[in-house]
C-alpha cells in the first residue's frame, strides 16, 4: 500500500474535528488503502489534489461511508402487507457513492487512466 496522505495532513485540510481522534488512523489506513486500488502512479512529493482528495475520502471513511458493508447475493427484495406490496431490484455490485468520494474521484481524474494509449506515429 502506498502512503498518499496522513492524519497530519487531513487535520490541517479539514480541521482537527473531521473525526473523533480515535478514528482517526484507521480513516487515513482505509484512504490511503483506497486510492492506492484506484493504481494511481506513484509520486513524489503527493501532489496537493491527491492530498485534498485523501482528506474528502478520509472524512468519508471515518463517517462509514467507504469498504461500507454491503449485501451481496441477493438481487430482488419485496415486501407484502395487508394487500400493500412493495419490491425493489438492485444489482449485486450497485452501491452508493458519498458526496466526498465523487469529489475525491473528480480531484483525480487526470491521474485515472482511460485504458486507451496514445500511438504517435512518426
Amino acid at each position: 500500500m502506498t502512503i498518499y496522505i496522513t492524519v497530519e495532513q487531513v487535520d490541517a485540510l479539514l480541521g482537527p474535528t473531521w473525526a473523533p481522534h480515535d478514528q482517526k488512523a484507521r480513516a487515513v489506513l482505509m484512504t490511503n488503502t483506497w486510492l492506492t486500488n484506484l493504481g494511481l502512479p506513484e509520486f513524489d512529493p503527493v501532489p496537493d489534489d491527491v492530498v485534498q482528495a485523501g482528506a474528502e475520502v478520509a472524512r468519508e471513511a471515518a463517517a462509514g461511508n467507504i469498504f461500507a458493508a454491503k449485501e451481496t447475493g441477493v438481487l430482488s427484495k419485496s415486501v407484502d402487507a395487508d394487500g400493500v406490496s412493495s419490491s425493489k431490484t438492485y444489482s449485486a455490485t450497485a452501491r452508493k457513492i458519498s458526496a466526498g468520494e465523487s469529489f475525491a474521484l473528480a480531484l483525480l481524474s487526470q491521474y485515472l487512466g482511460t485504458g486507451q494509449a496514445k500511438i504517435v506515429r512518426g
